[in-house]
């Protein structure tokens, strides 16, 4: 599935409420910008079997207690399934995902911070890290442009969207 492909395929799953389908059209460009950054149409991140997505807290060596919460995005399912496998959680599993929709469902996940995005198989070293801000950002820079536009309706929009 390609990226249009991908935005109208949530655009078509989105709640038909009469605002939702307008807001995801809104913010298509700034997720197709962000995808566009990434090297491939889909990634494989593992899941619960609750079917909530795994999420990794790191920890900072040089300020303790701090830390950052990520999840990963491998290009592979095979690079997924080994990292649930060296991992030892059975409990976990990969699933494929258009990079699109992991883009807007980072936006869902309350305290998330970051994916990291996994762009060459067998390659764990490297990764492409996507902040949550940059995606709020970008997205409420869209936001902002659909807010002021006659056919809109800011009574329709949540107001904590992005």
């Amino acid at each position: 599935m390609d990226l249009d492909q991908q935005i109208q395929s949530l655009i078509d799953k989105a709640p038909p409420d009469g605002s939702t389908p307008q807001i995801l059209k809104a913010i298509a460009p700034a997720l197709l910008l962000l995808a566009q950054q990434l090297k491939h149409l889909e990634y494989s991140i593992l899941q619960t079997f609750e079917q909530s997505w795994a999420i990794a807290v790191l920890s900072n060596l040089k300020q303790p207690g701090r830390e950052k919460r990520v999840i990963y995005a491998w290009t592979s399912f095979q690079d997924a399934s080994l990292a649930a496998t060296a991992a030892g959680d059975r409990a976990k599993r990969p699933v494929s995902m258009p990079v699109t929709h992991i883009l807007f469902q980072m936006l869902a996940l309350e305290g998330l911070d970051s994916i990291v995005f996994f762009e060459t198989p067998g390659n764990l070293e490297v990764g492409t890290e996507v902040r949550r801000e940059q995606v709020q950002n970008l997205i409420n820079v869209y936001l902002q442009q659909y807010r002021s536009t006659p056919q809109s309706s800011s009574n329709n929009l949540p107001p904590d969207i992005a």
